[in-house]
């Protein structure tokens, strides 16, 4: 079957994506959905880590979005990721919170954005919370099966490198499958992590925005399951005593932070994301950048342009 998200079919071919949509104030109704179908980016940028926690206002817009199916590029939809509330500092805090991704999930969006990862277990937990438990494609296989947990046999933690087993549970299935425009068991098949599935339509990505973050970025982006990865200059920059926000090119400690990120990501095959200007988003494509903040449609337009894309907008 084609591709859902179209931002994971253009990752799949090396090619950047490109996002719009702010931290905070986003406009949750049916008819900025259905106007938003029609965006220059490939993704929409959903802020709830600041912003209104507003499901029933999201479902509103998935719906509207859906509405106006099919975009230019013959997608149903451009894909939209939420950033959660939640922050990943540890994986009591995302375990305690997974509630909050599978409201995001249930109302049929293409993926969740951790903030503040900042260690491997945590991460872990923020994967597992997404998945459905009989999706098992990097889970450990030595854990007990379902047949042995009936008889009181223990989960435990899953082996070094390896994921446990899912705990999204059945019920939203009926609201978010429509807006793929699927049948509710074709989506209990697709509403898993890419690259870790490779038939996985959701798009999974953690900010690194914290010295913890910066110092444990190998660990974090070695987490089956996880598709993008960001510095999160605001945040790290304000731990450092930046005020104000420092972007590309960074001072030397956070241009050593954004290094070390970008090369966790390339040995994990996990995509970059950093904020690119129309004048500086060929030498970062150059560089390894995949996924592009910055909000600029001429931005979007030379890179598409370097890349050679063949996709349409």
């Amino acid at each position: 079957m084609p591709r859902i998200n179209r931002a994971i079919e253009l990752l799949a071919q090396d090619q950047a994506i490109y996002y719009e949509g702010a931290h905070t104030g986003a406009v949750l109704t049916a008819e900025q959905g259905a106007r938003d179908a029609g965006t220059w980016a490939d993704y929409i940028n959903i802020g709830m880590e600041h912003g209104a926690f507003d499901m029933t206002g999201l479902a509103a817009y998935m719906q509207g979005m859906a509405a106006a199916a099919p975009t230019r590029s013959g997608h149903r939809t451009p894909a939209v990721i939420v950033e959660a509330p939640v922050n990943g500092t540890d994986e009591a805090n995302v375990r305690h919170n997974a509630w909050q991704f599978r409201q995001i999930l249930g109302r049929g969006v293409h993926g969740i954005l951790l903030c503040q990862a900042e260690n491997a277990a945590a991460v872990r937990a923020f994967v597992e919370s997404c998945r459905y438990p009989h999706n098992l494609a990097g889970v450990d296989p030595g854990l007990p099966s379902p047949v042995a947990r009936l008889t009181g046999a223990r989960r435990g933690p899953a082996a070094a490198g390896m994921l446990g087993i899912g705990t999204r549970g059945r019920g939203s299935e009926g609201t978010a499958a429509p807006v793929w425009g699927i049948a509710q068991e074709e989506y209990f098949r697709r509403a898993d992590p890419w690259p870790l599935n490779p038939e996985g339509e959701l798009l999974l990505g953690v900010k690194l925005e914290s010295p913890e973050g910066a110092a444990n970025c190998d660990e974090i982006l070695a987490v089956p399951g996880i598709g993008f990865a960001e510095i999160g200059p605001g945040d790290l920059g304000l731990s450092l005593g930046y005020v104000e926000v420092q972007l590309y090119p960074y001072p030397p400690e956070m241009r050593a932070a954004r290094d070390r990120i970008l090369a966790a990501c390339r040995r994990n095959k996990v995509a970059f994301l950093e904020a690119c200007k129309p004048e500086t988003i060929t030498d970062r494509l150059d560089e390894g950048v995949r996924v592009v903040a910055g909000h600029s449609e001429e931005a979007a337009r030379i890179g598409r342009a370097h890349q050679r894309r063949t996709m349409p907008v």
